[in-house]
């Protein structure tokens, strides 16, 4: 009887992938274990999209993926080859920041800094379901991304001024 395996070297080499990322397309050579964070990160020298905890515990790596908000430390770059990729360096219109943006810097919705990437991009996504509407659902919604400085009721402040004046539009 033949046994017949895999041979290793092929699952552990490089992999080209493509990605449109903030509307350009980008082509990366990674390695099969990287992660999406890291990619976007040293790779393509994103590095507003932050690692935390990178264990998918704090949401400081959240990016939006396909329309889909997701954390990008616990998926492996080559499994979005094709997806469109929106990072915190993406949202704004040139110099026009996005409402969110400007929400938080209204309602002082950041102390440090370092979660505020992946609050934006999680509450964009957040948003664009349209399953949140009460301030207790947005706050639940939003539960996946941590503030460790205590901004967490700005946070929302901000996101229900955003979310009202998309419903008024």
């Amino acid at each position: 009887m033949e046994i017949v395996t895999k041979s290793t070297r092929n699952v552990l080499q490089p992999r080209l992938l493509s990605l449109r990322v903030n509307g350009v397309p980008r082509i990366l050579e990674v390695s099969p274990w990287v992660s999406l964070l890291d990619g976007l990160r040293d790779h393509l020298d994103l590095t507003g999209t932050k690692k935390g905890c990178d264990h998918g515990q704090c949401g400081a790596c959240t990016v939006i993926c396909d329309g889909k908000r997701i954390l990008s430390c616990l998926t492996l770059a080559v499994m979005k080859n094709g997806s469109e990729i929106t990072t915190i360096e993406g949202i704004s219109n040139g110099d026009e920041l996005h409402p969110l943006q400007k929400a938080f810097i209204e309602h002082d919705a950041f102390q440090c800094g370092y979660c505020t990437p992946g609050q934006i991009c999680s509450a964009i996504g957040m948003i664009d379901e349209k399953k949140a509407q009460t301030r207790a659902e947005v706050k639940d919604s939003m539960s996946g991304n941590l503030c460790r400085c205590g901004a967490n009721s700005n946070i929302i402040d901000a996101i229900m001024e955003v979310k009202e004046r998309r419903n008024h539009a």
